[in-house]
């Protein structure tokens, strides 16, 4: 009886130490996924931005889209005018590939306020390696 007792108990650690495991390696692999780094050497990047818009952030990560392990831009923007307005993101790559859109995407919760950050994500279709250099321009649209 004490035999069969110390094998159940056994069979439960294994099987809850196995399920910690995969559940715990999962989780790594998702968060390195969408880990973010520069996304060229700061001297690759050029920058065209209208002057009622500042550029706080402009890193990537790699993150699965449409099947496949993808390059993806996240591109924050602070209105630094004194009226709301929304803004054309175009970027530009080294390899002839082009991501962009408008921030916000969506004017039914209105344009970005003044003194407020807006930010959207761009996926690159098929591009799975880091670019070379960049050129990123931001335009104002008009009211």
């Amino acid at each position: 009886m004490k035999r069969e007792k110390r094998f159940g108990s056994f069979c439960v650690l294994f099987l809850a130490m196995a399920v910690f495991c995969l559940a715990g390696g999962v989780g790594l692999k998702a968060h390195a996924a969408e880990e973010m780094f520069a996304c060229a050497d700061e001297n690759q990047i050029t920058k065209n931005i209208s002057p009622e818009a500042q550029l706080v952030l402009l890193s990537c990560f790699f993150k699965k889209w449409e099947g496949e392990n993808t390059l993806h831009f996240k591109v924050s923007l602070k209105n630094v005018s004194d009226k709301p307005h929304r803004y054309r993101v175009n970027i530009f790559l080294d390899n002839g590939k082009a991501v962009g859109g408008l921030i916000p995407r969506k004017t039914k919760k209105g344009l970005v306020q003044p003194g407020a950050t807006a930010s959207f994500v761009y996926p690159v279709k098929s591009m799975t390696g880091k670019p070379g250099s960049i050129d990123i321009r931001i335009t104002t649209m008009g009211q």
